[in-house]
């Protein structure tokens, strides 16, 4: 395959067995006898996890290269997603979570920098598609662990199982990437550690109310379903499924959509669908029209972030490398801030509720599109 197409693999199997944990969630909790705050608490571990890694990622794909970190943090990420489902309390939870989250900040950060080099090497761009393919790959995921639920298959033998062939096939994708040289800017590495600058503050900022968003979404979609719309087996799993689809599309036809109407409008008319479909998720009286809110939302904040991470690596004060960690710890920020305050909120309030605090947010995230004006050339 080319490198494009290599590189869109590579993003389509990274999150496949990871999707397939998400429909567990409401079965752990279940099993722990966890309220929503409790719960949210646990949750909490995957990107403290991420926030605690990304520092150090940053430099780790600086000095051993993109395709290096992939084919070694494939297997370990792999190895890690299936722990949770088995963890006997919240404290293990918790722990096991932050270790997926250690995992997960490496090879997801291995895949943008290597995704922008392959970008800049050729006449097209891709970052979008290369998203697209990842939500592919989680909404497969999370179809595969729906159908899981359904047949009340064993969760740690299922995600285990599936980890297990992704494996092989993995390492095999991420050794077709081209070798690259090193990076001139190593020398440099060290620069991860100087506080962001205006330029990156401003895009992390523009990105909050997204992943803040995605992050509720895969925490939370399958226990709304589950506790305020009594939906059980495969239909708890599948608000994520329909969530991910849309994501997908979206980022398919992002590239394109940006060469046509330029970064700011695409961005705002998104961001303002992902609102409206929110608000339709929280004032539901039925699933099946949450089904349809969540389609909105995930449609609506499906280019952000690619978006995003294009514009942080062209600004070119610091190596690629630096200033994707650099907007990736501050943008997920909200994963941690997403799942404790909804299920804070959920715990006295209840989930639309919970939900509905992300609002706010998005509303944010419209306002500072204009941001992406200067780096994209919108």
């Amino acid at each position: 395959m080319s490198p494009k197409l290599t590189i869109m693999a590579a993003f389509f199997l990274q999150p496949i067995a990871f999707g397939s944990w998400l429909p567990q969630i409401p079965v752990v909790q279940e099993r722990l006898s966890l309220g929503p705050a409790e719960l949210a608490v646990a949750l909490l571990g995957l990107p403290t996890g991420i926030l605690l890694m990304l520092p150090f990622a940053g430099q780790l794909v600086a000095r051993i290269g993109s395709r290096n970190t992939l084919i070694f943090g494939f297997p370990v990420f792999l190895a890690l997603v299936p722990l949770p489902v088995v963890a006997p309390d919240i404290i293990s939870l918790f722990i096991l979570l932050v270790l997926l989250g250690i995992g997960l900040s490496t090879i997801e950060l291995g895949l943008n920098v290597e995704a922008d080099v392959i970008e800049k090497r050729g006449t097209a761009s891709i970052m979008n598609r290369c998203h697209g393919f990842w939500s592919l790959g989680i909404m497969t995921g999370s179809l595969i662990g729906a159908g899981f639920l359904a047949l009340q298959t064993e969760p740690f033998v299922a995600i285990g199982v599936l980890s297990l062939i992704l494996i092989p096939v993995s390492i095999v994708v991420c050794r077709a990437l081209p070798l690259h040289d090193a990076p001139a800017v190593d020398a440099r590495v060290k620069s991860s550690w100087r506080l962001p600058s205006p330029a990156i503050l401003g895009i992390s900022l523009f990105v909050f109310g997204i992943t803040m968003t995605e992050g509720a979404v895969a925490d939370w979609s399958a226990v709304y379903l589950k506790d305020v719309f009594a939906t059980a087996g495969m239909a708890t799993g599948m608000g994520y499924v329909v969530f991910a689809m849309m994501v997908s599309l979206g980022r398919f036809l992002g590239d394109e959509a940006k060469g046509r109407f330029g970064a700011v409008i695409l961005a705002r008319l998104c961001l303002l669908f992902a609102l409206g479909g929110m608000l339709l998720v929280v004032t539901a009286p039925a699933a099946a029209l949450v089904y349809v809110g969540l389609a909105c939302v995930g449609l609506g904040v499906s280019v952000g972030f690619p978006l995003a991470v294009t514009a942080a690596a062209d600004l070119g004060d610091r190596p690629a490398a630096e200033n994707v960690a650099i907007l990736s710890f501050i943008a997920l920020l909200g994963f941690l801030v997403g799942p404790p305050m909804i299920g804070f909120v959920a715990e006295g309030l209840g989930l639309r509720s919970g939900l509905a605090t992300l609002l706010p947010p998005l509303l944010l995230s419209i306002l500072l599109a204009g941001l992406l004006r200067r780096r994209q050339g919108a």
